[in-house]
This record gives structure tokens, sequence and C-alpha cells, in this order.
């Protein structure tokens, strides 16, 4: 079989999903961990490294697009930049995540760290999320219970002058500036300077070599997948599938998501001879799973692990089937949306994160005060 650039984009997702897999590993690096240490012990340790990985991708970026190198406000999947400014699907879809997330002990980049490292209780949560996002993706599903209201919620900024939501267009929209690439560049280089300065303030965190590297080895992978498919090796690849006789899924521009690749994982699983089905995300997932093997392997830390309770297992399939849903619903999870949409600037990504982060919280109050009235 002939080794093609399609063939080539699809290993380099691999591979960088595979060592991002080892490195979160390895590092603990976790969106779900990282609420719980702030609401919990008022640790922000892993909070900060979840904003480094947005700060190293959004200056990523914002280097890139100066240099014309990538171009991200095009055919993105998601569409991060659309002027179809669906607030509510954003709100409610981040907030269904961030509970469903804590219920089931990890959001969807841990629970595929957690599967590779042996854990079967994550094993059963990426199945149900999985099958819940095939449904929002594959199946009227979404039509009939989602779509009515929030087309009906979705406000089209173009009518108001505003041709994309990202930080550089809404300026340039609400206070009359000419949209450039310059304009996205500086406000996306001040964005991630702020968020770099609070990042670094902390002693504890600049001492805390784990922290570091796995803040800023998430943001680094999201930048490489955005290169890899908005590249050079990116349109070559665009222009291989316009000619390919079987035209392969899902190419364009894009980089690490891990809610919708779930359900077009299942895609392919009911139709596993149709190799056109294996994209971006399919691989990305496997990645990841193989990257946390490879680690939990070598450092001896492969343990199964099973539900402790009746109550244990509801709360992580309750869990599954919020992330699948809530995860399609805001177009993205703490990693395709905190961090991947966060690199763009769009303002849905914003509130997506901040509705995670609320979600995810409320519930551990919710659960302390459960606790104590139990105790």
């Amino acid at each position: 079989m002939e080794f093609t650039v399609h063939h080539q984009v699809l290993a380099a997702v691999f591979v960088i999903a595979a060592v991002l897999g080892a490195i979160v590993s390895k590092t603990n690096f976790c969106t779900m961990g990282a609420v719980s240490d702030w609401i919990n012990m008022g640790d922000t340790g892993r909070m900060r490294a979840w904003l480094l990985a947005m700060a190293v991708a959004i200056a990523g970026v914002a280097g890139l697009e100066a240099g014309g190198l990538i171009q991200l406000s095009g055919d993105t999947f998601p569409p991060y930049r659309t002027a179809n400014f669906g607030w509510l699907r954003y709100l409610a879809g981040g907030a269904l995540f961030g509970i469903g997330m804590t219920l089931a002990s990890g959001c969807g980049n841990k629970t595929l760290v957690r599967v590779g490292g042996g854990n079967l209780k994550s094993l059963v949560v990426l199945a149900i999320a999985a099958f819940m996002a095939y449904l929002m993706l594959w199946t009227p599903f979404y039509e009939n219970f989602f779509h009515p209201w929030v087309s009906a919620t979705t406000v089209d900024l173009s009518r108001h002058g505003v041709n994309g939501q990202e930080l550089g267009a809404v300026a340039s929209g609400v206070f009359g500036l000419e949209a450039s690439r310059g304009l996205n560049a500086v406000l996306g280089a001040l964005v991630a300077l702020c968020l770099l300065a609070y990042v670094f303030s902390s002693a504890e965190f600049r001492g805390s070599f784990d922290n570091v590297l796995g803040g800023a080895a998430v943001g680094l992978a999201v930048l490489a997948g955005w290169y890899l498919t908005g590249g050079p090796l990116g349109q070559a690849w665009k222009e291989y599938a316009e000619f390919a006789t079987q035209v392969p899924s899902r190419v364009q521009v894009q980089s690490y998501t891990f809610i919708s690749p779930m359900g077009d994982t299942v895609r392919w699983l009911l139709s596993p001879g149709n190799t056109a089905l294996v994209n971006f995300g399919v691989m990305a997932l496997a990645g990841v799973i193989a990257g946390s093997f490879i680690h939990a392997l070598i450092t001896r830390s492969f343990r199964i692990e099973w539900f402790v309770s009746g109550k244990d297992f509801a709360n992580h399939a309750v869990g599954g089937v919020m992330m699948g849903v809530g995860g399609v619903l805001s177009m993205g999870c703490t990693v395709g949306q905190a961090i991947t949409g966060m690199s763009t600037l769009a303002i849905g990504s914003l509130l997506t994160f901040l509705a995670i982060v609320g979600g995810a919280a409320a519930t551990m109050k919710y659960q302390y005060w459960r606790m104590m009235q139990e105790a």
C-alpha cells in the first residue's frame, strides 16, 4: 500500500498524541484535578498548568498566523471562529461537561490516559461517552433534542458587522478597526503574556517540574496539531483528499480535541473495513492511550482498577453520558475548547471554559455538602 500524505498526517497525529499521553501520565496533568485542587485545597498548581497550556497555544498560534504559516479563520474543525455565536450551547454544554467529568473522575483526555494505565472504570466511561458522542454527531438525536433551541439562541455576528467571534474580529467590528493578522497577533500576545505572568508569579509553581512540563507539553501538542493540518503538509493533505477516490474523513484544519473523536471512533468501529473513517481524532485517541500504556509499562504503574460499589458505577456512567452530550454540544472539552479553542481567541471557547470550571466546581461543592450531611 502506498504511504500517502494522508498516512503521513495520521502517523504524525498518532506520534504527537502518544508523547502527549505519556507526559500527561507522568506529570498527572488533569483539568478536573486542577479544579478539585483549587476548590477543595486552595492549591492552584494544576490550574496554573492548565493556564500555561493555554498561554503556550495562544502565543504559538499568534506567531504562526502573524507569519502567514497557518490560517484558522476558514473551515476548521470545530468551527471555533464561526460568526454563528451559539452562546447558550457553549454555556449549557460546558456546564454539562464540567459536571460529567467530575462524576466520571476526569475529562476526556484524562479518561484516555487512565484507560492506558489499566483503569477499567475509565474504559466504561470512554465507551459511554463515545456512544453518546456518536448519537450527537451521527444520528438525529442532536437535531431532535438540541438543534431547535440552539438555533433559536444563536446570534449571527455578521449581521452586526462582526465577521467572526475571535477577539480580533470582535474588536474590529465594535471599534471600527481594520481586521488584520497583525491585530490578532497583538491581542494573542497580550493575552498570552497576561496568562504567563499569572502562571509564573507562583514560586511553588515555578519549582514544580511536572506542572511546568505538563502545561508546556499540552500547549505545544495543540500548536503542533494546528501547524500539521494548517501548514504546508496540511495543504498537501487537503489537495490529496480532493482527488482521492475514497475521500478521507475530516480533512480540515484542526488540532487536538477528545469528545467528538470518540463519536467518530464509534462510527469507524461500526464499519471497520472503511479505513476512510480513520481520521485525525481517531488517531489522536489511539495515540494518547498508547502513550499512557507505554509509560505505565516502563514505570511499572499499570494497575487494573474497577468500581468499588454500584453507586460508584452509577456516578461514572452518568458522568460519561454528560461528557459525551456536553462535549459535542459545546464543540469541545477541557482540551478541545479550553486549550485548542482558546488558542484561536474565540469568545465561545472562553464561555465554554468558564462553564466547565463552574459546573465542576458546583458539583464538587455539592458532593462535599452531601458527604457532610451523611456524616
